[in-house]
């Protein structure tokens, strides 16, 4: 019997320690029950990790056949997953589209008003602007650009797009605003694609029509 009290103080003893030795607080957190959740992985693409078992403590239990930390692409032959593009080069877009580069002022913005939009006005180019439209331009300027929105309620001056001093303007003027911005309303360039500008421009002057 005293032998068995003996063994269970000594027990409750190592609990108490091994409990209190679990607080965190320092430089020692305490332990973690999934690191990888708590730390997530700094990928560094113009470096190469290129030993397969790299971090694959990390994620044993998962049936990759490589570490998480292995990020070299077996399908190029320097095993790169991203190349410094060439000294000089300028970026395109999808279609071949060279950036578009009208100064932000307004002789820009003179020039723009004679751009041609680059897509043809099919249903289908036509049902992604009114997309577009109602994704990033519908707070302000309303369902129907009258200038409307629900931020109207709030900020008087929202260009009401259907009426007499916007009429005329072309889909050239328009991409160019949406890139740039203009009076109270900010620059989108950085949020929308050129494509897709071209697009909200274009469903803009259906809006005019109505």
């Amino acid at each position: 019997m005293q032998l068995i009290k003996t063994l269970g103080i000594i027990t409750g003893t190592l609990l108490v320690m091994t409990m209190a030795g679990c607080k965190a607080g320092g430089d020692y957190q305490g332990l973690e029950y999934a690191p990888n959740m708590y730390h997530s992985v700094a990928y560094e693409p113009l470096s190469q990790i290129t030993d397969k078992n790299a971090g694959r403590l990390v994620e044993a239990l998962d049936n990759d056949d490589h570490g998480e930390f292995y990020n070299s692409n077996q399908y190029n032959p320097f095993r790169m997953t991203m190349r410094l593009p060439p000294p000089h080069t300028v970026r395109r877009t999808s279609n071949g589209w060279l950036p578009y580069r009208a100064p932000n002022d307004s002789v820009g913005l003179r020039l723009a008003d004679k751009l041609v939009n680059p897509l043809k006005p099919t249903e289908d180019v036509l049902a992604q602007g009114k997309f577009m439209f109602e994704s990033y331009c519908k707070h302000c300027h309303g369902a129907t650009g009258g200038g409307d929105g629900k931020v109207s309620e709030k900020f008087a001056g929202v260009a009401n797009l259907k009426g007499d001093a916007y009429k005329n303007i072309t889909e050239g003027h328009i991409f160019h605003v949406i890139t740039y911005g203009k009076g109270m309303m900010g620059a989108h360039g950085s949020q929308v694609s050129e494509e897709d500008r071209w697009k909200i421009a274009m469903y803009v002057k259906m809006l005019q029509k109505k």
